[in-house]
């Protein structure tokens, strides 16, 4: 083992000060390959009385304290809350849409912690039940990327529409902004449901305020070239095409965001 160089005069005392408070000894101290030798104080210069007693005049001198450090912004959070779609089913989560968001915003001056937390198989209803844990990562963004698998299944539109609401509401009742992204329905599910389907993002983003991507999918969905087999995932090409859409439109909202200020002596959250 490569020995530390030893510390010298003032340097060994403090060590053994510190190494002394937290219960490690003499042969602790030659352990780190330093011997520990006796430290002589230097003699206190002479005083008279006179100059041993402040004077008035230096009484009222203000005290001069150091300032303190100041508190460390930690970087804006986004929480992607979503499925399969989210999670980069047949990826890596290096390659699934949010990393790369992270890495575009980044690229433009604004990087953020990115919490990917897309599960394959969730729906609008499974989303809303794992919120309030989700909600104590504090997250500055939830972007909101849900109900696929519900139109996939047939649920009423009404329920996918009142799930997003409930999202939207609680998110915004923890301090974070949402964003929120539709999705579409393949045309044999009929003209109504797929138009009712689509419609409901908007009115949710309409009534709430909310920001809105209208397709998740945009320019990706139904091309196999950039699908897996299955035709629903999309390839490594394809969560690029789609962090690329995303980015765009959290890039304002990510340079709004406040950034969140850490308790005084903690260190910010990566």
């Amino acid at each position: 083992m490569k020995k530390l160089r030893c510390l010298r005069g003032s340097g060994v005392a403090a060590l053994t000060v510190a190494l002394a408070a937290l219960g490690v000894g003499s042969l602790g101290i030659a352990a780190l390959g330093c011997e520990r030798k006796p430290v002589v104080p230097a003699a206190a210069p002479a005083t008279s009385a006179a100059s041993a007693v402040a004077s008035p005049a230096d009484l009222a001198k203000p005290v001069l304290q150091a300032p303190a450090a100041p508190a460390i912004a930690a970087l804006p959070r986004i929480v992607f809350l979503g499925d399969s779609l989210t999670a980069g089913l047949g990826l890596s989560e290096a390659e699934a849409y949010p990393a790369l968001v992270g890495k575009l915003l980044a690229g433009q001056g604004m990087p953020v912690t990115v919490v990917n937390a897309g599960v394959s198989g969730d729906t609008s209803a499974g989303g809303l039940a794992r919120l309030d844990w989700l909600l104590t990562q504090k997250p500055d963004i939830l972007f909101v990327a849900l109900g696929a698998n519900d139109g996939l299944r047939g649920q009423p539109v009404a329920g996918i529409a009142a799930n997003l609401h409930e999202i939207v509401i609680r998110a915004r009742a923890a301090g974070a902004t949402v964003v929120l992204a539709g999705m579409r329905m393949p045309p044999n599910y009929g003209p109504a449901y797929t138009h009712d389907f689509e419609a409901a993002y908007r009115n949710v983003a309409k009534d709430l305020a909310v920001p809105l991507l209208p397709f998740l999918l945009e320019g990706v969905g139904g091309i196999a070239a950039l699908n897996q087999a299955d035709g629903i995932h999309p390839t490594a090409e394809g969560q690029r095409r789609v962090a690329a859409q995303v980015a765009d439109l959290l890039a304002p909202v990510v340079r709004n965001a406040r950034p969140r200020i850490p308790p005084a002596g903690t260190t910010p959250a990566p």
